[in-house]
């Protein structure tokens, strides 16, 4: 019975120390080549504005790449990457319509246009526009949730826009 038990432990063990380890930090960067990138700034050019939303996604953009990768971020435009663009979309539109034709949902769609250049592997550059959204209830004042709302919504569109770029997915 002991014997058997030992066995058990052993070939537990064994097993165990032989699982590969994947650790995903979510970027796929070669940094013996890349060190360096630039993150610009990302103007509100929306027809709908809301101020704090430009701060909020360049915070949360720099954050997203500081955080997933080892580049050194500086503010230069002589760096082996660069990323940039603009908020080129802020709107509200009904989506479910309930008793007497007034809508019940909203949506808030943000989209954001990035170009993503890379100075050692140009093919690799991106140039793509990027959209997400959150839905809330009509009768809840948008100023209400508009705060966490963008959060959610930015946060989404940071992770889209790394792994299009440094996720290299």
């Amino acid at each position: 019975m002991i014997k058997r038990l030992l066995i058990y432990i052993f070939f537990a063990l064994a097993t165990t120390a032989c699982i590969p380890k994947i650790t995903l930090n979510g970027a796929a960067i070669d940094y013996n080549v890349y060190k360096t990138l630039n993150i610009g700034q990302f103007p509100i050019r929306a027809a709908m504005v809301y101020a704090p939303l430009e701060p909020m996604f360049e915070n949360a953009l720099h954050d997203t790449y500081t955080k997933q990768t080892r580049l050194k971020i500086i503010d230069s435009s002589n760096t082996d990457l660069s990323v940039e663009g603009e908020i080129t979309g802020y709107t509200l539109t009904p989506q479910a319509v309930g008793e007497e034709a007034y809508a019940t949902k909203t949506r808030l769609t943000i989209t954001v246009r990035v170009k993503y250049t890379d100075n050692k592997v140009p093919a690799n550059s991106v140039d793509q526009s990027f959209s997400a959204f959150r839905d809330f209830d009509s009768s809840v004042m948008l100023t209400s949730v508009q705060d966490q709302l963008c959060q959610e919504i930015t946060d989404e569109l940071v992770m889209l826009i790394f792994n299009a770029t440094a996720g290299n997915w």
